[in-house]
């Protein structure tokens, strides 16, 4: 049978139906910590993306007149001696400008510095943060996210649950008993998601630049697999490791070689 029409009467029955089901899944309620250190998360990210829209504003308006830099902030110092020195051939209108883009890039600045203060103290603080920053790749930002974004560690039976939730378990498409798995999607926790990602990513390109420890599992998977793929496994492995630290309530501890 099928239930049509869209109202408040049906819409609580439904509700109801559903909050029966033994396999439903709910959202945990945060406190008022967790709350306040996902605003002061976003907040930072926030600005973050404010200074990234600035710089590459500014880096597209000199690129018309001939002023080229590198992308990032590294190179901003570039931008800012063409718009600064007199003779740098802008007009006085373009070079004006220019330096208001300045200002709010170091405004932006500025303030995300005194966020990422304030997450670090805060991180130094808690316990449970510090047993997170102990696994490589993971920084006071990405643990305080993770202490703020996520929900209970014993609400996920394993790490497994933890990981899917975060979106970086990749799909299956198997059949006949033939594994398949897919690309991880869109789904899941993004701000977590992104974090150990960029950790893993950061860990990796160490790894290749000064060498793995030999048969590590991250030696053998750079041997043979793209870096970005390799970096991906690492975020889910290490979402497994926090989820694993959290509920045992232990520091992480280099796992020895395999000969």
């Amino acid at each position: 049978m099928v239930k049509r029409q869209k109202n408040d009467q049906a819409d609580a029955k439904t509700i109801c139906e559903a909050a029966s089901r033994p396999t439903m899944r709910f959202v945990a309620v945060k406190n008022e910590e967790q709350q306040a250190r996902g605003i002061l998360f976003r907040t930072r990210d926030l600005l973050v993306r404010q200074r990234t829209q600035a710089i590459n504003a500014l880096h597209g308006y000199l690129v018309e007149y001939g002023v080229i830099a590198p992308q990032g902030c590294a190179h901003l110092a570039r931008l800012s001696v063409a718009v600064r020195v007199p003779d740098s051939g802008l007009s006085e209108a373009v070079r004006e400008l220019g330096g208001v883009l300045l200002e709010q890039i170091a405004s932006l600045k500025e303030k995300i510095q005194e966020l990422e203060k304030r997450l670090r103290a805060s991180a130094r603080e808690d316990k449970e943060t510090g047993r997170l920053m102990s696994i490589p790749g993971v920084g006071p930002i990405c643990a305080s996210a993770i202490q703020a974004f996520a929900p209970p560690m014993a609400s996920f039976r394993r790490g497994r649950d933890f990981s899917a939730w975060l979106g970086i378990v990749p799909p299956q498409h198997s059949t006949e008993g033939k594994p398949r798995l897919g690309k991880i999607s869109k789904m899941g926790q993004r701000d977590l998601r992104r974090l150990l990602i960029t950790g893993a990513m950061s860990v990796a390109r160490w790894a290749v630049r000064r060498g793995a420890p030999p048969g590590s599992w991250l030696a053998r998977m750079l041997a043979r697999k793209p870096r970005m793929l390799v970096a991906v496994a690492l975020a889910n492995r290490m979402a497994r490791i926090a989820w694993a630290l959290m509920t045992k309530k232990e520091v992480y501890k280099e796992p020895p070689p395999v000969a």
